[in-house]
């Protein structure tokens, strides 16, 4: 047995009120050692908090199946494919993630994709506007509409669901109305809207954006861990920092090798990506992000904390809204047209389904913005394996809705460990 010895930190070291010990902060790190790791991952897993694991072993598991039918499944060129598909729905499934933290839900975002789509293919190709005015007028457009569903939500008190049940049909009719008769609009194959799903970057580039990743994320999380330090709270060794690292480094390195076998990273993937993890940082570095979390918990003890609760909903719904309207974008670049069918077929139930798929809770907040990629690559990677075999869409539709189903299952059992654990039950 490890005897426990406690030291006597020194004069002027430590941190304490008058009156008692001082703590040094090098006992501090001790949490942060391979036992305390893994008493903190029993304690997630008792607790009902799963994380990334249950999705992460199931992209492992369809790998495998898949593979093991078909070699090419795990091809650079497959894998690329891949990558630039769950692009589009992957944005809106971002915006539906800020929505569900809310407790909310949001039905419009396939309507309001197609419509942006419409406005940006009528604007280019009829009016003449430039491409990337277009772009930026079929943005503006997914805005208004959030915005204008998060004030009769929140100013008028009708409810999310019933609001953006009416933005899904108004919307798709007023996307149908912009596309007349003609039902489809062709863009160019060469301009800048062409260019978001069909630029691939050389493999120096690739390399260039993982060494800046790893570099940045350790910058960071040294300088956070320094600020704790110095203030005598519990911070990482070094040791756990570079360990942290290296993990982040792994799939990057794995992932950037892979797609540069093909046709090097995709732009595509890079603005999913990236809005990911800027979305990311927002919800848990900010005061704004914070106030969303507080607000999906509890509303009432939000707006009593002083938080605007009325401000926090109209901008998670105009967000939402301006994400669904990216996707739409990535739409018609990849398809080289809008048409009557753009974000009006399945795009919206395959948003929610990655959200939830992803470890977003339907019970409000909980969640963060990775459940977008990780839901996107595990609805992307059944459709993907499943045209490989060759197999209908009614096949892909039964999977998904298992999964789908598996994951809420898993969602309301966590919560469920979640409440015992609070209560103090085994």
């Amino acid at each position: 047995m490890t005897q426990q010895t406690h030291a006597t930190p020194a004069s002027g070291e430590g941190t304490g009120t008058p009156g008692e010990p001082r703590r040094d902060p090098r006992l501090l790190v001790t949490a942060a050692s391979p036992s305390g790791w893994l008493k903190a991952l029993r304690r997630n897993l008792r607790g009902g908090e799963l994380g990334p694991v249950p999705v992460i072993i199931g992209l492992i598991l369809i790998a495998v199946v898949f593979q093991s039918m078909n070699d090419r499944y795990l091809s650079a060129q497959n894998l690329s494919n891949l990558t630039v598909q769950i692009a589009a729905v992957g944005l809106m499934t971002t915006g539906v993630i800020m929505v569900l933290l809310l407790g909310e839900i949001d039905l419009s975002v396939g309507s309001v994709s197609g419509l942006s789509a419409a406005v940006l293919a009528v604007l280019a190709v009829r009016f003449g506007v430039s491409e990337w005015v277009a772009i930026g007028a079929a943005v503006l457009a997914g805005l208004l509409v959030g915005l204008l569903h998060g004030v009769i939500f929140a100013k008028l008190g009708v409810p999310a669901f019933v609001v953006t049940l009416a933005g899904l049909l108004g919307w798709q009719g007023l996307h149908l109305y912009l596309l007349d008769s003609s039902g489809s609009v062709n863009t160019s194959a060469n301009g800048a809207i062409a260019m978001l799903t069909q630029t691939y970057f050389v493999p120096v580039v690739g390399w260039a954006l993982v060494v800046l990743t790893v570099l940045l994320y350790m910058g960071t999380v040294f300088a956070v861990e320094r600020r704790r330090r110095l203030a005598g709270l519990p911070y990482k060794p070094l040791l756990e920092v570079l360990f942290r690292s290296a993990l982040l480094a792994v799939p990057l390195v794995g992932g950037v090798w892979v797609l540069n076998q093909y046709k090097g990273v995709p732009l595509a993937f890079l603005i999913f990506v990236g809005f990911v993890v800027a979305l990311d940082l927002i919800l848990r570095k900010t005061k704004y992000g914070r106030m969303v979390y507080a607000v999906g918990g509890s509303s009432e003890a939000a707006r009593r904390a002083g938080i605007s609760v009325d401000f926090i909903r109209i901008s998670v719904f105009g967000i939402a809204s301006t994400l669904a309207a990216l996707g739409g974008i990535m739409l018609v670049s990849r398809n080289f047209a809008a048409s009557v069918s753009t974000g009006g077929g399945e795009e919206l139930m395959m948003a929610i389904a990655a959200a939830v798929i992803g470890g977003t809770s339907l019970f409000g907040g909980r969640g963060n913005a990775y459940s977008a990629l990780l839901g996107g690559l595990v609805l992307g990677a059944i459709a993907s394996g499943l045209l490989l075999l060759q197999m209908e869409s009614s096949v892909r539709f039964m999977i998904t809705a298992a999964v789908l189903l598996i994951a809420v299952i898993l969602d309301a059992i966590s919560r469920r460990g979640r409440k015992t654990h609070a209560r103090g039950g085994a």
